[in-house]
């Protein structure tokens, strides 16, 4: 096992009280876990399925497989004919709060969406009738329209612009927001990604600052009765139950929500309704998700997908 930095170290101490779970975390966090995969079939799962599956958890959506190790799902034929789509366990995890929306939503908007995992995990829980895709940093936005297109979501617009411009142009219009906010990445050690810096105080107040933009923003984007979902792949308290203690004091219209599925899961950071998937726990690599439903009296607008100027287009409203 590779020595122990000082700042995870120290990252455990802040997490967790008991030092056999500040070891058991580091020690996960360090061993670089093979994590099995998960598959989202994207219309349904056929009986003749090649691929080997694991014993379902009871949080796991119907429609969600995760994979016995050494398959290779994405080297099958079905997956370049859209047929699923891959994506880590912990996302599936952090994507079980959709179901706290009702089906069938007027507008969508996921504002962080490359390479599109949320996307799809948005769309097969929900169909919504409006399903944005956006991603801010142009080179990405291959990737998630790539994604879009192969695995046949319709309709859909993929749009590339800041957060902000959503406030400009349609206000108070969106069912759910999704903040699948970039982050420190701290998880990616325990996959086994070389990024040590993850853990600096500035990486971690960096992305904690423009997190709170983000969700600055996706407060102002929200319909009354609407839901924003934030989530990270990051384990810093700062950058989770930290910020969402921050959001709720500066739009305290915006109430957390249980998501009954998740309870088992509810994060020992946080004395309101908030879900971690921890590495110790040998599902994947972590996560932290929540949702937030906005009890404005406000009226909530119309949305105009016209005035967003989308890069691409599946269907019309």
């Amino acid at each position: 096992m590779r020595d122990k930095p000082p700042k995870l170290l120290k990252l455990a101490a802040d997490l967790f009280e008991n030092p056999e779970d500040q070891d058991a975390f580091v020690n996960s966090v360090l061993k670089r876990h093979p994590y099995k995969p998960a598959l989202v079939w994207m219309d349904f799962r056929p009986e003749d399925s090649p691929f080997k599956v694991e014993e379902r958890r009871e949080w796991q959506p119907g429609f969600v497989d995760r994979l016995i190790r050494d398959q290779r799902p994405g080297q099958h034929a079905w997956h370049e004919e859209g047929r699923f789509y891959c994506m880590t366990f912990s996302s599936v995890f952090e994507s079980c709060v959709f179901e706290n929306v009702p089906a069938k939503p007027e507008v969508v908007v996921d504002l962080c969406a490359s390479p599109g995992g949320k996307t799809v995990m948005a769309w097969r829980t929900l169909k919504p009738r409006v399903l944005i895709c956006n991603e801010v940093i142009g080179k990405r936005t291959a990737q998630l329209l790539a994604n879009v297109k192969r695995c046949g979501i319709h309709p859909s617009w993929v749009t590339s612009l800041d957060s902000a411009v959503f406030v400009e142009r349609c206000p108070a219009s969106v069912d759910l927001v999704v903040v699948d906010a970039p982050c420190s990445g701290q998880s990616l050690i325990a996959k086994g990604k070389h990024v040590t810096a993850c853990f600096h105080n500035h990486v971690i107040n960096h992305n904690r600052n423009r997190q709170r933009r983000i969700l600055s923003n996706a407060a102002k984007m929200v319909k009354p009765g609407g839901r924003i979902a934030y989530m990270t792949c990051t384990y810093a308290e700062k950058e989770n139950e930290g910020n969402l203690r921050w959001l709720m004091k500066n739009f305290p219209q915006l109430v957390p929500e249980e998501v009954p599925a998740l309870k088992q899961l509810q994060s020992h950071l946080a004395e309101f309704p908030c879900y971690r998937m921890w590495p110790q726990q040998g599902l994947g690599a972590g996560g932290f998700t929540s949702i937030l439903r906005n009890d404005s009296d406000e009226e909530a607008r119309p949305m105009d997908v016209d005035a967003l100027s989308p890069v691409w287009e599946t269907g019309d409203m």
